[in-house]
């Protein structure tokens, strides 16, 4: 052989070895076993079952909250896991739960009216009826006309509304799926700057403000309106921490009973509502909990280290909280027992948590990421960070995964890329480095540790049931569960088995973008 030929066989030989090297040693025996055990017995609807129907609406330190944290422990501890227990976080707030509520308009004549009180609504002491006086809620941010029309709301109930005259048309599906095209070119999703939120809750803030005021004025009460049919979001943000004034009680209807309402008392009609609202607070323990279990791992070395998954536990109170995120735990506590019951034995410990306080601003998440593995803002990180190989969240709604965000991570790319071969059957063959917000994966990102949200196919989960009255066990697409469930175990059980970690990006020194909302 010339030395050239030689030269370049050398060269040819070490590339091969190079991608050999980098090959994933995927268990796809392992997949398999994993898949055919979840579509042959899956437990997803009794799961499904047990933490919406059942559990009920899950704000954070509601009765509802902890009779599915409650649930969710026993039942996990029953599958063998260990370790299983509702753990506090740091200080949270006050619970809540409507225990009455009714709502009607009886002028100029009686009809019903969709309605729900807004999460921490003070109480109207017993039926209030009153008129309905229009308030445009561009006004809030005009102190001179505030001042000068404050005592018109005395004995009134005040109808925030805005300049919306009719319901949108329903010329588009409710529930789509993702398209080929459309993941071939995923962008950044739910990415909201600090900026951002900051300049809303000042404007929340001022209009507190005024409201508080519109209180001390005589108002009685504060109705607000949205939807385009008798589809309601009920969501708040404020009200749960100790020592929150008491506000006026405010109950939110659906778009189509707004208009009307509007519409009567702009050609001159006197619109008189029934309203009663009764909630009780919960104070007693203002902690916050999250749930915990564990799958210990098997090898003397590695069990050690963790690979965690997740999905937030906490809902609104309209709904039972089926898709958001009812879905992810359903997904993720599914994932686990796949693990324990097959008894695959992975070798680094798998840990679940069911997070609270996601829709108050990730704050369950956040409070055990400071508590366990850091805080990136002030760069102090502990030594336990360095344990965690990664974490997995699906908080999307109830569709199928298509693939997953690599969250800026390059190294994790590829890897993830032959993880999802055995399923691109299943339509999961997406890995996008774009960046995606807004749930607690963002958490482990803040302090370096490996955090990534499944891709999910839509459906109808911002179009209908995202924080609404429709967000129940009806809109949860159970075979489009399974196969999630499928991948989220697989991906677990890979990532608890390679021989190394996965790969971090660097720690970046900046506030949590959620912190203090």
């Amino acid at each position: 052989m010339k030395f050239t030929a030689r030269i370049t066989a050398l060269v040819l030989s070490s590339s091969i070895c190079a991608q050999l090297f980098a090959q994933e040693m995927v268990d796809t025996a392992a997949f398999r076993k994993i898949r055919n055990a979840e579509m042959s017995n899956s437990h997803i609807p009794w799961i499904a079952h047990y933490l919406t129907d059942v559990a009920g609406p899950r704000l954070t330190n509601s009765p509802g909250y902890f009779r599915a944290g409650k649930w969710a422990v026993a039942t996990m501890k029953s599958w063998g896991m260990v370790n299983a227990t509702l753990e506090p976080w740091g200080e949270y707030g006050r619970g809540w739960e409507p225990e009455a509520f009714s709502i009607k308009m009886t002028a100029p004549y009686a009809s019903a009216v969709i309605g729900y009180a807004i999460p921490w609504s003070s109480n109207t002491n017993g039926e209030i009826r009153a008129q309905v006086a229009l308030l445009s809620s561009k006004y809030l941010s005009d102190s001179a006309y505030m001042t000068k029309h404050l005592a018109d709301y005395k004995g009134k109930i005040v109808f925030l509304n805005s300049d919306r005259k009719q319901v949108d048309g329903d010329f588009k599906p409710f529930s789509t799926r993702l398209t080929d095209s459309e993941l071939m070119k995923m962008p950044d999703t739910y990415m909201i700057a600090r900026s951002l939120i900051d300049g809303y809750m000042k404007i929340l803030a001022t209009q507190d403000r005024w409201l508080m005021k519109l209180k001390d004025a005589g108002a009685l009460a504060l109705l607000t309106a949205n939807g385009r049919d008798g589809t309601v979001t009920v969501q708040a943000f404020s009200g749960f921490k100790v020592g929150a004034p008491e506000t006026l009680p405010q109950v939110v209807i659906s778009g189509v009973d707004g208009l009307k309402i509007k519409r009567l008392v702009s050609s001159g009609h006197n619109v008189e509502l029934a309203l009663n609202i009764r909630g009780k607070f919960y104070s007693d323990d203002t902690k916050g909990y999250n749930v915990v279990a564990e799958i210990p791992g098997s090898d003397p070395t590695l069990k050690a280290q963790l690979v965690m998954l997740g999905g937030h536990m906490d809902s609104w109170n309209a709904g039972t909280g089926a898709t958001d995120n009812g879905a992810g735990c359903i997904v993720m506590m599914e994932a686990v027992r796949l693990l324990d019951s097959l008894h695959l034995q992975p070798k680094r410990t798998v840990r679940i948590v069911l997070w609270g306080g996601e829709e108050e601003g990730l704050i369950g998440s956040y409070g055990y990421v400071k508590k366990h593995y850091g805080n990136a803002e002030t760069g102090d990180i502990k030594p336990e960070q360095a344990k965690v190989s990664a974490y997995f969240n699906l908080d999307n709604g109830s569709g199928k995964i298509r693939g997953i965000y690599a969250q800026g991570n390059a190294q994790a790319k590829p890897i993830f890329e032959q993880w999802l071969t055995p399923f691109h059957d299943l339509g999961a063959q997406t890995v996008t480095m774009s960046n995606t917000g807004s749930t607690d994966h963002l958490s482990f990102d803040w302090v370096g540790i490996p955090g990534f949200q499944f891709i999910q196919d839509p459906l109808d989960y911002e179009s209908k049931t995202h924080h609404t009255n429709m967000d129940t066990y009806e809109y949860l697409q159970i075979d489009d569960l399974k196969q999630a469930a499928a991948i989220v175990a697989s991906f677990v059980y890979q990532a608890a088995n390679r021989p190394d970690m996965l790969p971090r990006k660097p720690v970046k020194k900046e506030k949590f973008v959620f912190d203090g909302f």
